[in-house]
């Protein structure tokens, strides 16, 4: 906390802001700002929701603050950074960006609220360094509605691709080096995105559709088509990495593209060896690069899930209950910070520690359930539970008689 405490403008918001974080950590059924008051010690949850929605200091300011963070203790030479979104599923209108679109937390359409994160993958950790909110095109088209929701009038409706590459860029223009990008279908398709990745001097593994024509040698053909056309021996068994039961396995073929423009183009198969399931990748790299470096790079794109996980089970990334572009900003910036300190902790933790080999190295939930155990000491006495319950009743209380006036006026 100490690294971001020069971006709060009051010692109050600054010093709550660190009880948010460790109330984020805290092993809460459910985090936000009246479970989190309530487990800090604090009578009600107005600190919290003023902190996150009027205070005076500056979210983008500590985003930075948590990507220096994580790169500067999770630094390696050849990094990855993966791109991806994840959606959280709400009900009604009013919350900002929400509308029924495709999220993969539900693996369906459903009503919800998707943001795109920038995750830093590297050999000691990984932890997401940057994030942005998709704001809808029904949300953009609106400016009564985005005006209510807190949106800047500035923001134009941007694709997800588009904002992969706005944070791509401002990583890379903080000076930060990264040599390779990983992204699912959605950044794979996109030419733009690939443009510009090239134009910095990134390599990258994305992956595309099955329907992805490209051009080879011998002309232009569907990644589909090509597979049939593979020599035997052009497969061969490489390992994605270690998962928790093993090294992921598949077979992997490299094909050559004949795009023109510098550097070195091609497609990347995985299959899986089981099922048969095939995955393709397009791949760009500025220097010739063995396949086995193809493959590492296909296989960071994993880490960005792990992320989301960890992150959403261990630091509350999606339990916000926020309406306002700003709160939602807030909330999930601090919720980066949580989390980036649990990965950090793991590695410095790994490096300096090694477990013994009856032991498994030290995993961030455990390092979560160490840290609220032994080091935080919330507030848990009787009067305080009993002067929650009566402040949560009141307010409920004020609530209910509030949508009985209303619902009278309506039908009067």
């Amino acid at each position: 906390m100490g690294r971001v405490a020069g971006r709060f403008m009051r010692v109050e918001p600054r010093r709550r802001a660190g009880r948010l974080v460790l109330g984020l950590l805290a092993d809460l059924p459910r985090k936000n700002c009246w479970t989190i008051a309530e487990w800090a010690g604090e009578a009600t949850p107005h600190g919290m929701q003023h902190m996150l929605c009027r205070a005076s200091w500056d979210a983008d300011a500590v985003r930075d603050d948590v990507r220096d963070y994580v790169v500067e203790h999770l630094h390696d030479d050849v990094a990855v950074l993966v791109v991806d979104e994840t959606g959280d599923v709400k009900k009604g209108t009013h919350t900002v960006g929400v509308q029924r679109q495709y999220t993969g937390t539900a693996g369906r359409i459903e009503n919800s609220q998707v943001a795109v994160y920038l995750v830093y993958a590297g050999s000691r950790g990984h932890a997401a360094v940057d994030r942005e909110l998709y704001v809808p095109r029904s949300w953009t088209t609106d400016p009564d509605r985005c005006r209510a929701a807190g949106i800047p009038a500035e923001r134009d409706f941007a694709t997800k691709p588009e904002l992969a590459t706005v944070m791509i860029e401002r990583f890379l223009d903080t000076g930060h080096h990264a040599s390779w990008a990983a992204g699912d279908e959605v950044y794979g398709g996109n030419p733009k995105l690939r443009a510009a990745l090239e134009k910095r001097g990134l390599g990258y593994v994305l992956a595309v559709a099955c329907t992805t024509e490209i051009t080879t040698r011998a002309g232009k053909f569907r990644v589909d088509a090509l597979v049939g056309k593979l020599p035997k021996r052009a497969w061969q068994k490489l390992s994605a990495g270690a998962g928790a039961k093993g090294h992921r396995l598949y077979d992997r073929a490299v094909i050559d593209i004949a795009d023109p423009g510098p550097g070195h183009r091609q497609l990347l198969i995985r299959r899986n060896r089981t099922t048969g399931e095939l995955a393709y990748y397009r791949c760009h790299s500025p220097q010739t690069v063995p396949l086995t470096t193809l493959v590492r790079v296909a296989g960071s794109r994993w880490r960005v899930e792990e992320t989301f996980q960890s992150a959403k089970g261990l630091a509350g990334f999606d339990e916000h209950q926020v309406r306002r572009f700003v709160s939602w900003t807030r909330w999930v910036t601090l919720a980066m910070l949580a989390h980036a300190f649990l990965a950090v902790v793991r590695a410095d933790e790994h490096a300096r520690n090694p477990s013994p080999t009856d032991l498994i190295p030290l995993t961030c939930n455990e390092i979560q359930r160490l840290l609220i155990t032994l080091v935080v000491q919330p507030v848990h006495n009787t009067a305080h539970r009993l002067g929650s319950s009566d402040w949560r009743r009141r307010h409920q209380a004020r609530a209910q008689s509030g949508h009985y006036q209303r619902q009278t006026a309506a039908q009067t």
